[in-house]
């Protein structure tokens, strides 16, 4: 039976959110709203989770999984990142956008990209995730929460309560968010002088950052 904490979205309430955080430091599943759509998160070392995440996605390991990050400062321990490349995620951030990245050592190969070892990386633009991160003092690994066999994610909290009841141990319920998920940028081409790679067209508007189809 998972646990059910009604946040409000633009004051957050800490009490509730610190017990989100005891979940997941329980080795905790959580559905979760951000400024794009709904998603699983759950801390970057615990692999048994990592592992049920998947498993509730029916993806692989080639499929990017991404650290949600509370400012820039933090994603730049993850990832490797030059001066053009952070150009680019400065005025991107925070908002609806992940970018694919090489993945530092501080991110265990089991969820990097098993034969590129990159991992998607975002800064969203969400009160709750703000604090939720805050209050854990470290990024969560998550992953856009659309079913096998949906096209969109799952929007309504209390849908997601009803069809996850057993494979997550709590919901978040800020209300409903946004259906589409976040654009993808791969950013890794930039490091030989290519330009960033739309993988996704989603929620962020990759043209206003100067980026030509």
């Amino acid at each position: 039976m998972s646990q059910y904490f009604e946040i409000h979205p633009n004051n957050p309430q800490p009490r509730l959110l610190k017990q989100a955080v005891e979940l997941l430091k329980k080795g905790g599943l959580l559905a979760i709203p951000t400024d794009s759509s709904y998603a699983l998160v759950c801390q970057l070392d615990d692999k048994a989770t990592v592992d049920k995440m998947r498993r509730i996605r029916q993806v692989d390991d080639r499929h990017h999984l991404t650290l949600l990050c509370a400012d820039l400062s933090e994603l730049a321990n993850y990832a490797k990142v030059d001066n053009q490349q952070y150009r680019l995620l400065k005025l991107a951030s925070p908002g609806p956008f992940t970018f694919i990245l090489d993945a530092s050592k501080e991110v265990p190969r089991r969820v990097s990209h098993p034969s590129r070892k990159t991992i998607g990386l975002r800064v969203p633009n969400h009160a709750v995730v703000h604090e939720l991160l805050a209050l854990h003092m470290a990024p969560l690994l998550a992953t856009t929460l659309i079913m096998p066999g949906d096209t969109l994610p799952l929007n309504d909290p209390q849908e997601i309560r009803e069809r996850l009841l057993n494979s997550v141990n709590g919901v978040i319920d800020a209300g409903a968010c946004a259906l589409e998920p976040t654009t993808v940028l791969d950013l890794t081409t930039m490091q030989t002088g290519g330009a960033p790679q739309v993988v996704r067209d989603g929620a962020g508007d990759w043209r206003a950052l100067g980026i030509e189809s």
